[in-house]
């Protein structure tokens, strides 16, 4: 199975929510086997099906203050936040082709994710019960997925940067009582993330046969995304 490497870089969450449901059309109607999505957001809060907005823990107008917009979305989940300072990966893939098997996928998104931090030298774990990677009782790593005729969209967003962890505080992150890490906490040092990206790749390539493309591969117009994402 042929799977197209999208890099969408630094966007808003708006124009890469579109374009993973522009991908997922791609998939359903065959143009294209499955798309790995790649990209870092500005900053977001995001509520999925399953969300409290209590979890919101400030006020509306420090959200504008701070420019996070919010968005109820529909992956699984609660709230979360992205930021700059994470890589987030959407799979868009045709689990007719891999194995029908809800469970079976997050185990794996999981697990490419704990064999990734490995490779830089962070053990993490699963916590029976909660989806999601974890350093010690820390949470590195968010999980969160939508699946419709068996395609997969929504992903993974794994903490990298430590200035993007104090906005976490805005939230109670996934509902929990609990602390976010990241990479460069983990590890006191910097760390570049296109180094986890092509990790990330390797990865998620496994026994699919990955090529890279363009966001205009999708037919999506690409010109008015990028603009909307600077804005």
């Amino acid at each position: 199975m042929d799977c197209k490497i999208f890099d969408l870089g630094l966007i808003q969450f708006k124009p890469a929510w579109y374009f993973q449901k522009e991908a997922f059309k791609a998939v359903k109607h065959g143009y294209i086997d499955s798309a790995l999505i790649i990209c870092q957001h500005y900053p977001v809060i995001t509520l999925g099906r399953c969300a409290n907005r209590d979890n919101i823990l400030c006020s509306n107008k420090v959200l504008a203050f701070k420019g996070i917009r919010v968005f109820e979305i529909e992956r699984g989940g609660d709230v979360t936040y992205h930021g700059p300072g994470q890589l987030t990966i959407y799979p868009i893939f045709n689990l007719n082709y891999l194995k029908k098997d809800i469970h079976w996928y997050l185990r794996q998104l999981e697990e490419i994710t704990i064999n990734s931090l490995k490779d830089f030298g962070i053990t993490s774990e699963r916590r029976p019960g909660l989806t999601g990677v974890w350093v010690g009782n820390k949470k590195i790593a968010s999980i969160g997925i939508t699946v419709k005729n068996w395609i997969t969209y929504h992903g993974v967003s794994i903490n990298i940067k430590s200035e993007d962890l104090a906005n976490f505080k805005l939230i109670t992150p996934c509902g929990l009582d609990i602390e976010m890490t990241c990479l460069e906490k983990e590890l006191g040092r910097h760390i570049a993330i296109t180094d986890l990206k092509n990790d990330l790749i390797r990865r998620f390539g496994g026994s699919l046969s990955f090529g890279s493309k363009d966001a205009s591969a999708l037919g999506v117009k690409t010109a008015p995304l990028m603009e909307e994402a600077r804005r």
